[in-house]
């Protein structure tokens, strides 16, 4: 070997011991960043899906809801064992996860139910055609193919004045400042129980037990019911009870900061309770809420679902945003509070897929459920008929509407 190439060679050497001693600090470094930086971009390479995606990779162990509530609407098709079957199919086949079916509503069971018996304000028993139990048939069907079934207990302290509930236990009732009882809901002239009175909340608590003991349920739904409105708590009872308490009287104005935060935290003290009573039969139950929007559930209902989310008794939230419009929705759906539920729990968006007298069009529902989506928020749907079986559009192409939004399954458990 020449004196030339040997100088060469023994130059090349010392430059390769040189580039390793350099490299070999960082090399760690660039084998992270080797896995990170695909990461990192994937939301902005072509062809990765919606932001839904990415944020749901930030978040792992928040699954996605796609849901259904099932109303007393829908009682045919929940008394019939093959259109319940038919119902659950066609959800299974389009990538839905979750039914909310109702069990409480205009003061009955729609089960049976030994509490409501025994209280004395249900003499009969909803079943279906074949003189099956509804409930335990849906859970039954609905398990089968992979679903959550989480009964919803829709009317919570309300009640019609003319059902047994508000007739045969008005003592339970309560009232505004004049001595009116009634308001008007979207289900009509309703009275309210007083949540208030022990024999209203045990009374609730024995209905919402019987449920999550006696069924296979995954779940127990409360929504913007159970609640009381803002000019109400002025019956004799809640007005002895203020006074002991804060030795002062009500105050004449309904909205006086003090006696809507005082009437606020008795309801949250209940639903602590009623949380704890529920896990204590069954801890892996799903604490399901579905309100309107804080500053209305609040302001409007004494409901202070933002402070039972913060006292973790919520486990999964469903937000109320009924908009005729994709502007309205999505000016409710980046609210702070939803945002701070994303957080912590499961949370989605209820989206109105129609009324009987108000059809919603499949491109108005696909706008705003791809609009929650790509936050990161699941979606139910209220409610089952107006899907496609009472819609603008035939079956087929609402079906096909929902089938290009979930394309791929999004598997849920219980906690």
């Amino acid at each position: 070997m020449s004196p030339n190439l040997r100088s060469l060679l023994s130059m090349r050497l010392l430059v390769k011991r040189f580039i390793l001693r350099s490299v070999r600090p960082v090399l760690p470094v660039l084998f992270l960043l080797a896995f990170a930086i695909p990461l990192l971009l994937n939301p902005l390479l072509p062809g990765s899906g919606s932001s839904s995606v990415a944020i749901a990779q930030q978040r792992p162990s928040q699954q996605e809801i796609r849901g259904v509530w099932m109303t007393s609407n829908d009682l045919d098709i929940l008394r019939d064992r093959t259109k319940l079957q038919g119902a659950i199919n066609q959800l299974k086949q389009l990538n839905f996860n979750t039914i909310y079916p109702v069990v409480w509503n205009a003061g009955y069971a729609l089960y049976p139910s030994t509490v409501a018996q025994q209280s004395g304000i249900q003499s009969f028993v909803y079943k279906g055609y074949e003189g099956q139990d509804m409930l335990a048939d849906l859970i039954a069907k609905a398990h089968a193919q992979g679903l959550l079934v989480i009964p919803w207990f829709e009317f919570g302290f309300m009640a019609p004045p003319s059902s047994e509930l508000a007739t045969q236990r008005a003592a339970w009732l309560t009232q505004r400042q004049d001595g009116s009882q009634t308001s008007i809901s979207d289900a009509g002239e309703v009275v309210w129980l007083n949540p208030f009175r022990p024999e209203v909340q045990k009374f609730i608590t024995d209905l919402v037990l019987e449920i999550v003991t006696q069924y296979d349920v995954d779940g127990i739904q409360f929504d913007d019911h159970t609640s009381l409105p803002n000019d109400f708590g002025y019956d004799p009872y809640t007005i002895a009870l203020y006074t002991r308490e804060t030795k002062k009287a009500p105050p004449p104005n309904p909205l006086d900061q003090a006696w809507m935060r005082w009437r606020a935290n008795k309801i949250t003290t209940f639903m602590v309770q009623l949380n704890q009573a529920v896990k204590a039969r069954k801890p892996k139950a799903i604490f399901s809420l579905s309100p309107n929007y804080y500053d209305f559930a609040y302001k409007m209902h004494l409901q202070d679902w933002l402070g039972w989310l913060r006292k973790n008794i919520v486990d999964e939230l469903v937000v109320q945003v009924y908009r005729p419009n994709l502007e309205s929705f999505q000016q409710q759906i980046v609210r702070p509070e939803i945002q701070e539920a994303q957080q912590k729990i499961p949370t989605g968006i209820g989206i109105l897929t129609g009324l009987r007298n108000k059809p919603v069009s499949i491109s108005l529902i696909q706008a705003q459920t791809q609009a929650a989506r790509d936050r990161g928020l699941g979606v139910s749907f209220f409610y089952y008929e107006s899907l496609w079986d009472a819609s603008p559009e035939p079956a087929p192409e609402r079906q096909a509407g929902f089938q290009a939004l979930f394309v791929s399954p999004a598997v849920r458990s219980a906690i």
